[in-house]
């Protein structure tokens, strides 16, 4: 369990939470504080409520002074165990893996915070014979409070069982890294027996996004990351992905980030 919820108190300690298969939850009380996600930096400020899918994809945090939030690691395997009977999980991801910030209300803020709180403070109940029962209800409870702040705000639509299991199972493929040798859509539906119209439309239902868009966003996340390291050379960054030639690398990253890899790195992002 103690690895299952982590409270941490210094965000930049990343080694307690920047790991994969980790869910990074920060609810900024005071100061201001930024971040670097899939290659958008997002500002901060106090009852701002982050929700970082893959603590991975999250980078170059920096702080005011008077910074201070509750910040939360969640195992991504003990979350999906607790099996909670809503399809609204995977919609929510796909939707944060587009935006991870929500600006809560005075009345949210205060939900999201009572309910840190107390799981913070029962954590540190040793003595319960129900220890990790209890703490899985009151984390049940808080996301549940999560799904309905950020359903409230979104115009997004229920899927059904089947689809929300057909996205689960895609952004698993993308999470596993399918994406680095192969990005075209036919694949992923083949190996999820389904057609790709039908795949996209299920996408497209839930996020408004059709499956081709997840799958360059997988891909240029790793692209960008790797661009940025100037020790890994372009020809380097272009075998890697399966690029034919180091021009068909360089139109690919043209057309969808509207720099060539060259101008990219030399921009530094």
């Amino acid at each position: 369990m103690e690895d299952n919820i982590l409270f941490i108190d210094n965000l930049y300690d990343y080694g307690l939470w920047r790991q994969a298969g980790r869910v990074l939850h920060v609810l900024c009380t005071e100061g201001n504080m930024s971040f670097v996600f899939q290659d958008v930096r997002y500002n901060i400020a106090p009852a701002d409520y982050v929700i970082v899918p893959n603590s991975l994809l999250a980078t170059d945090f920096t702080g005011s002074a008077d910074f201070a939030a509750v910040v939360m690691s969640l195992s991504e395997s003990y979350v999906t165990s607790m099996a909670i009977r809503s399809n609204y999980g995977v919609i929510g991801h796909l939707s944060l893996l587009q935006n991870p910030v929500m600006r809560l209300s005075g009345h949210d803020f205060r939900v999201c915070l009572d309910g840190m709180t107390r799981l913070r403070e029962r954590q540190t109940d040793m003595g319960h014979l129900f220890r990790d029962e209890m703490l899985g209800c009151l984390l049940s409870a808080h996301i549940l409070d999560l799904y309905d702040i950020h359903a409230r705000g979104n115009d997004i639509k229920k899927v059904s069982e089947r689809s929300a299991s057909l996205l689960r199972r895609f952004i698993g493929m993308l999470y596993r890294g399918d994406y680095v040798s192969r990005r075209d859509l036919d694949y992923y539906a083949s190996e999820l027996c389904v057609t790709p119209h039908y795949l996209s439309e299920v996408c497209r239902k839930a996020c408004g996004r059709p499956a081709s868009y997840w799958i360059d966003r997988f891909t240029l996340n790793e692209i960008t990351r790797l661009l940025v390291r100037k020790d890994v050379p372009l020809a380097a960054v272009a075998e890697r992905f399966g690029f034919s030639s180091l021009s068909y690398f360089s139109r690919y990253v043209q057309k969808r980030l509207g720099k060539s890899p060259s101008e990219y790195r030399k921009d530094g992002r």
